[in-house]
């Protein structure tokens, strides 16, 4: 069906199924249905942005419908979970009795991750149940919503504040939605605070040339990242080393490994990146959610720097509430433990999840040792150059190591890309490697040496920025956007967190 405005012939099938959502081409950053989204919504926030009931109406509407073009109709799940947990936030606050409030806020964690369990896990142990001959159930036909587990760390961040006494609730549920459906964060995080972000709400919004250049630098570096660098690793070397590991020697597989580790550094930066950018250029600030992890010079420091925000959250609301360090050091390496385990198991339900999360939480135990160790222990050859410089290419490997169980199909073929490794290297294959695979190595090298410069370039890039009028802000967009264009997969690559 279509019909005719002025000398314009619109068709309403094709319109209608543009802004209907698709599952086979979900809204997502790196779409190009987003550009046109944005756009469309900047210019009505222009007009709305100083009117705040409005701003936050408005923000929440298209929020909810970006989710909906991202999700479908699982978008009336993050509605049910703001409904109960605003709900449940005031009566915390409110009520007196302790075991009361204590059972309020068992109430909320179970219906939050009762949620989260049965999208995410119930297939899960119903293989393990089968596995064990326990009995023969059929899995469930269940697809995971996008987003579920970030939003539903923020809820529970949310009520269990509340009731440690660190944050008042919000008395409007629209200010309460506007922090959880808050669309640049929603699908793939950064998780978000309430007690960071419900303060900005209500705000006067100020926007400075230096929001500006550094949502500018951000968007446009996170898009670089995202499109560029690894999903072009990914879909011309990388998926086919993991798909296949029997079929390739041990170099191929290592430098498959080295790649997977830009590919998914990249892949989720660059999307937090984008989310922290916009959010920039709207006047709202969401905290930063990696620091260049791979310049780590141990496994402690790796992840103060890698996906801050969920090893923050970890730390806070689980790893304290066990009793952190303040119960001996046995229990302490313990809680490492499970911490991780745990983190593992958020990321999906797989054996393989378990075992990376094992591995960095036996790793973080071993780092606490030995910072014990040498605390005391005053030498200078602990703290030169040379000494970090091993740390962080010791750090590095380690963790390209607990890569390869994170990303492989099954144990197996971790297994696999291990012994052809280790025992079919076959160096020399490296220089047709290099000839058949030279411009994947060279966007791959491109983005360890991207990742490995100062952070002084970025503040230099920014005020570069700064100072360029805003008709040459939109030039350096579009000649980038063009420039994407250009080098962008033809089918779209999803966003590896999207999974979680």
């Amino acid at each position: 069906m279509s019909f005719s405005f002025g000398n314009t012939d619109i068709d309403v099938d094709k319109l209608i199924s543009q802004l209907t959502y698709n599952a086979k081409d979900p809204l997502l950053f790196n779409s190009g249905f987003f550009l046109f989204f944005f756009t469309f919504f900047l210019i009505g926030y222009q007009f709305l942005y100083k009117r705040k009931l409005l701003r936050v109406i408005y923000f929440i509407l298209f929020s909810l419908y970006f989710f909906y073009k991202a999700c479908g109709f699982y978008f009336g799940f993050i509605l049910l979970s703001a409904v109960v947990d605003f709900t449940l936030s005031k009566w915390l606050y409110l009520e007196r009795t302790k075991w009361k409030k204590k059972a309020i806020l068992i109430f909320s964690i179970v219906i939050n991750l009762g949620l989260l369990f049965y999208f995410k896990y119930t297939n899960f142990f119903i293989e393990i149940i089968n596995d064990l001959h326990a009995g023969q159930l059929k899995p469930l036909n269940l697809i995971l919503p996008i987003g579920i587990s970030f939003y539903t760390f923020e809820n529970l961040s949310y009520t269990i504040d509340v009731y440690r006494g660190r944050f008042k609730p919000v008395k409007s549920f629209f200010d309460y939605c506007f922090f959880l459906t808050f669309f640049p964060k929603l699908v793939m995080g950064p998780i978000v605070r309430a007690s960071d972000f419900i303060p900005q709400i209500r705000k006067d919004i100020v926007v400075t040339e230096m929001d500006v250049a550094k949502g500018l630098y951000l968007i446009v570096g996170g898009l670089f990242k995202k499109v560029v660098i690894s999903d072009y690793i990914y879909v011309n070397y990388v998926q086919y080393i993991f798909e296949d590991p029997a079929h390739h020697s041990g170099i191929e597989c290592l430098i498959g490994v080295y790649g997977y580790a830009m590919v998914i550094y990249c892949d989720f930066s660059g999307y937090s990146d984008m989310a922290i950018g916009m959010a920039k250029w709207m006047g709202f600030t969401i905290n930063q959610n990696f620091d260049s992890p791979y310049q780590s010079s141990s496994i402690t420091e790796f992840w103060r720097r890698w996906h801050m925000s969920l090893s923050s959250w970890l730390k806070d609301y689980l790893y304290i509430s066990l009793g952190g360090n303040r119960v001996g050091k046995f229990r302490q390496y313990l809680n490492l433990m499970i911490t991780m385990v745990l983190g593992g198991l958020w990321h999906g339900a797989s054996f393989n999840f378990i075992v990376w999360g094992g591995m960095h939480g036996l790793a973080l135990a071993v780092d606490k040792f030995r910072i014990s160790l040498v605390s005391n222990v005053k030498s200078k050859l602990l703290n030169n150059g040379v000494m970090k410089v091993f740390g962080v290419i010791i750090t590095f490997h380690f963790v390209c190591f607990c890569w390869i169980f994170f990303k492989a199909a099954s144990f197996h073929d971790a297994g696999i890309i291990l012994t052809q490794i280790f025992t079919n290297f076959n160096s020399e294959a490296f220089v047709p490697m290099l000839s058949a695979y030279g411009t994947v190595f060279g966007v791959m090298l491109l983005g360890y040496v991207i990742h490995f410069i100062p952070q002084s370039y970025q503040y230099f890039s920014e005020r570069i920025l700064s100072r360029i009028t805003l008709a040459g802000r939109v030039v350096v967009l579009l000649v980038f956007i063009w420039i994407v264009i250009q080098v962008k997969q033809a089918d779209q690559v999803m966003p590896i967190y999207l999974q979680f």
